[in-house]
């Protein structure tokens, strides 16, 4: 029997998995956000080889210290290799965010990009430059197995 997971490509077959970790607070030491201390979130898990689409949903917008903060999606390694660094100013309350101009309200489905993440490489937010002091972004995240035994889950500090 072939396996169903396999078997065909529509989105009906893809999981999904939302992480929603803490509001943005880099004026405080070591919380998302903190550019200096702890730059990284650890939003979804992987183990083994998957194909993902993910987007960010803006839910308060994003404040920072001066005018260069940016945020990038991505793993250890290529922290913008889904989403390349967007300036946090760029990002307002009721955007989605999956490329570097995030759209208010509504995305077309084509702008949507998938990407083969190996290895159970984590998908990771990081926050560069200057500290994002506050706002309030989850993630939504797509995803199939690539090779058995592979999975996503939401990360170590995010909760759904």
């Amino acid at each position: 029997m072939k396996d169903p997971i396999y078997s065909s490509a529509s989105l009906d077959d893809f999981r999904t998995v939302k992480s929603a970790p803490a509001a943005f607070t880099g004026n405080t030491n070591s919380t998302r956000g903190d550019a200096d201390n702890s730059p990284t979130t650890n939003l979804f898990a992987v183990t083994g080889e998957v194909l993902v689409a993910v987007f960010g949903v803006c839910t308060v917008d994003l404040a920072q210290d001066g005018a260069t903060a940016t945020i990038a999606l991505g793993v250890a390694g290529n922290t913008g290799g889904i989403i390349a660094a967007t300036n946090v100013n760029d990002i307002d309350v009721n955007e989605s965010w999956l490329d570097t101009t995030p759209g208010l309200g509504i995305e077309p489905i084509d702008s949507l990009t998938f990407h083969i993440i190996v290895n159970g490489l984590d998908i990771i937010e990081t926050v560069a430059t200057k500290d994002v002091d506050s706002g309030q972004m989850h993630y939504i995240l797509l995803w199939r197995p690539l090779s058995p035994g592979s999975k996503v889950v939401k990360g170590t500090l995010a909760s759904a």
